[in-house]
């Protein structure tokens, strides 16, 4: 094939002609192999943009320069199959979706590490390329130093242990295949594939998967990456919503108040408003809930205050706090060992700054409800909303529903940990939101 280059009008239809035909054979290539990767495709759509010079995608759209795309060709007939299958399990690992205090550089390069780390463990002929055996002895160390490579394990140790400038440019220069810009783009006119909808394909595609035991290993790295991107994140500050009661605040209320009459009688009837303000107005405020912390020996004093004040913060942020509350901060490992009453703000600095962990042991959660059941019968709580139990994980949870709502907070997913009771609502809490 001669030098490609745009030199006129006709040739730049030939060539998106050929580009696109190009695409569509890696699409083929790719579902001869991946035949449990048909609705995932179906829904990543690939859309030429002239003069791109690279690849790049939002959450539904592969956008490619069809100039771009043939030069790959040139070097390696099956890279626009490769570069495809990159893209793709951007996708369906959920890459695109990240929290906003993200450091974007070391997530960008982690999620191009996992998705090669997964094609090179997969060694299918279509997708692999000549120069792969440059890649692997990287992986092999990254392998040694972090085990199996998924994006979320691949940026804590980037982020525990620095990359110089030289480095990241490295890695990039040996596992970047597209550009991430657009993940973070707002929506410009397309019609945008969600999170949401993308977990669900990723989970379809985790149960189809179970037919394509023969790749051994390499399927299993590919169901791991599936689970990570799968995994429902929960949003811990929704879930404290679940607490909130109705009280009766002293402002005044606004939506039931009527400036225009107001000043009309002020004005015109020797200073007589013809309607008074409301003071009281009903919100909705948090005053009294329970924070259980497992004190066995996994936990630390210190995250434990970052939890604390993470809690605290949220819930202040929110607005959701009446001026005076009721929070009982209860440690327990096999037993309750201290109960700590915080009824202000003010208290809550004073616990923190002499917060101690009593426990270490064994971890029963039972106790703890048991222990709340009681103060509710000596009328401690007015009207208690719920328990918050940060932990592990490791340990006997009760079997019956309380009168209440239960959240278990837990500290960065865990697929050993047994699941809570079906009752209780789960919080998956990062290291990152604690700082």
């Amino acid at each position: 094939m001669a030098d490609i280059s745009l030199q006129n009008d006709d040739k730049v239809k030939e060539l998106e002609s050929l580009a696109g035909k190009v695409i569509e054979l890696a699409r083929d290539e790719i579902l001869m192999s991946f035949r449990f990767l048909d609705r995932s495709l179906m829904e990543l759509k690939a859309k030429q943009r002239r003069g791109l010079g690279a690849v790049s995608s939002d959450n539904s759209v592969m956008y490619y320069d069809p100039v771009y795309l043939l030069k790959e060709s040139q070097k390696d007939f099956k890279a626009p199959s490769r570069i495809l299958f990159h893209v793709l399990l951007h996708h369906i690992f959920a890459h695109p979706f990240t929290g906003e205090k993200t450091d974007m550089v070391l997530w960008d390069l982690a999620c191009d590490i996992a998705v090669e780390s997964v094609i090179a463990e997969l060694d299918e002929p279509c997708i692999t390329l000549d120069s792969d055996l440059g890649r692997v002895g990287m992986l092999k160390v990254l392998r040694e130093d972090i085990g199996p490579l998924s994006a979320e394990r691949i940026y804590k140790y980037f982020r525990k242990n620095p990359l110089t400038p030289s480095r990241v440019l490295e890695y990039e220069r040996a596992f970047k295949r597209d550009e991430h810009d657009l993940w973070r783009a707002s929506p410009q006119g397309e019609i945008m594939i969600t999170e949401e909808e993308w977990k669900k394909i990723s989970r379809q595609v985790l149960a189809e998967i179970k037919n394509f035991s023969e790749k051994g290993s390499a399927a299993e790295s590919l169901e791991r990456n599936l689970s990570e991107g799968a995994k429902v994140k929960y949003d811990y500050a929704r879930l404290l919503e679940h607490f909130v009661v109705m009280g009766e605040q002293i402002r005044l209320s606004d939506d039931e108040f009527d400036y225009i009459y107001y000043t009309y009688g002020l004005e015109n009837y020797g200073g007589m408003p013809f309607i008074e303000p409301l003071e009281y107005r009903d919100e909705k405020r948090i005053k009294d809930f329970v924070i259980a912390i497992d004190t066995s020996a996994s936990c630390s004093g210190e995250t434990v205050r970052k939890f604390i004040r993470h809690t605290f913060d949220l819930l202040k942020k929110s607005e959701s706090f009446f001026r005076k509350v009721n929070v009982h901060v209860i440690q327990c490992d096999s037993e309750v060992e201290s109960d700590e009453k915080i009824t202000d703000i003010t208290e809550l600095e004073r616990f923190l700054g002499s917060m101690k962990l009593i426990g270490g042991g064994a971890t029963d959660f039972r106790p703890v409800f048991s222990y709340v059941e009681r103060l509710r019968e000596e009328k401690e709580f007015d009207d208690l909303k719920g328990m918050i139990y940060f932990t592990d994980g490791y340990g006997i949870y009760p079997e019956k529903k309380p009168d209440f709502d239960v959240i278990f907070a837990f500290l960065n997913n865990d697929p050993g940990r047994m699941s809570p009771p079906a009752w209780s609502m789960k919080a998956v809490i990062e290291e990152e939101e604690l700082k």
